[in-house]
């Protein structure tokens, strides 16, 4: 399942790629308001299919919530490309439509772009971890860290806290609350969001009534959670990934080696809005996610980065530690083995002195 390394690029690479992806940068009018529609319509639809279904029974309603929550991913794609500026040509229509889709993700929108501005900016640099990405510790910081700390690092990797509590504590509470750092803009975007998402459940709890609603929301957004939470993992938490310090970090080698190629079925590719083309989209995130495709298809340069399939990306839940010295990442098996080797050279080293 490892991702490949691309080779080194040299000036004709970089011009090449660079070439490339202006082509693919222009948004389309007709594809993103298809797109919308073929994406908000059928969100709608399945909301109205819920609240006819919690009548007959429940058992009918759950089926429906995970293809809600299914959707709800395509619209955050959506809602991605509207803060990059990429999915329309118009800032003010990107502003909009983000704004609208954010409540819809309960992500706010001007507060969300900011810190996700930063994860484009130091993805894969080890020196400028801990924005916008998954907590990720080296060997030799796990080595070095406290009891306690090596159990609150285990604790964020477990896969239920990973993908089942974390989404629902970023998507319910986290965004609801502005960072100390945040501007005043940012900040109104957190408390704008907040409103109107309960304007929204105000209405919804008239509908459906208030329990309902919340149940269906809550399995909604549990489900687009951690499909939203496992698509970033796998993006960026795979073996031989790109990671690098200081001035040897690399933009193109952090997008096409420190990005994956998640290659998916096309049903799944459909509802996660091509966000797999993620080498792409780190090379240039103003390429919106309808021209992904196209773009990685455009040159043999992109298609050196080896996909990762759908089932061989399980593999990476296994994945918890940097290993700086072989420069991959590796589970605690290996780490186990790691520290064996270490106790056994110093245990040699004392013997020799």
């Amino acid at each position: 399942m490892s991702n490949e390394s691309a080779p080194g690029f040299d000036a004709a690479d970089k011009a090449t790629w660079r070439q490339i992806i202006e082509t693919y940068r222009q948004s389309s009018l007709p594809r993103a308001i298809w797109q919308l529609t073929n994406t908000l319509v059928p969100y709608a639809a399945v909301w109205a299919l819920m609240y006819f279904s919690i009548a007959v029974s429940w058992w009918l309603a759950v089926p429906l919530a995970i293809l809600a929550g299914g959707l709800l991913v395509r619209i955050f794609i959506i809602f991605h490309d509207c803060g990059h500026g990429s999915y329309f040509n118009s800032p003010r229509a990107n502003d909009t439509l983000g704004f609208i889709t954010g409540v819809l993700t309960f992500t706010p929108y001007y507060h969300w772009r900011w810190e996700h501005a930063i994860h484009h900016g130091t993805a894969a640099h080890l020196d400028k971890r801990g924005t916008g990405d998954i907590w990720t510790m080296t060997v030799q910081e796990y080595l070095e860290s406290s009891r306690w700390q090596r159990f609150a690092y285990r604790l964020s990797r477990n896969p239920f806290v990973l993908f089942v509590l974390a989404p629902l504590f970023v998507f319910l509470l986290m965004q609801r609350v502005p960072k100390p750092k945040a501007s005043t803009r940012e900040r109104h975007s957190v408390w704008w969001t907040n409103l109107s998402i309960l304007l929204v459940a105000i209405v919804m709890s008239k509908i459906f009534g208030i329990g309902e609603y919340l149940l269906l929301q809550l399995m909604v957004t549990a489900v687009s959670g951690a499909i939203g939470i496992w698509l970033f993992y796998v993006q960026h938490q795979f073996e031989d990934v790109y990671w690098e310090r200081g001035e040897n970090w690399d933009y193109a080698a952090a997008a096409l080696q420190g990005s994956s190629y998640y290659k998916l079925p096309k049903v799944l590719q459909w509802f996660s809005g091509n966000i797999g083309f993620h080498h792409i989209h780190h090379l240039s995130a103003r390429i919106p996610n309808y021209n992904l495709q196209k773009c990685h298809e455009a040159d043999p340069l992109f298609q050196r980065v080896r996909p990762i399939t759908f089932f061989a990306s399980f593999r990476s839940m296994t994945l918890r530690l940097w290993d700086e010295q072989n420069r991959q990442l590796i589970g605690y098996r290996r780490l186990r083995q790691l520290r064996k080797q270490l106790a056994a050279a110093n245990k040699a080293g004392a013997a020799a002195i």
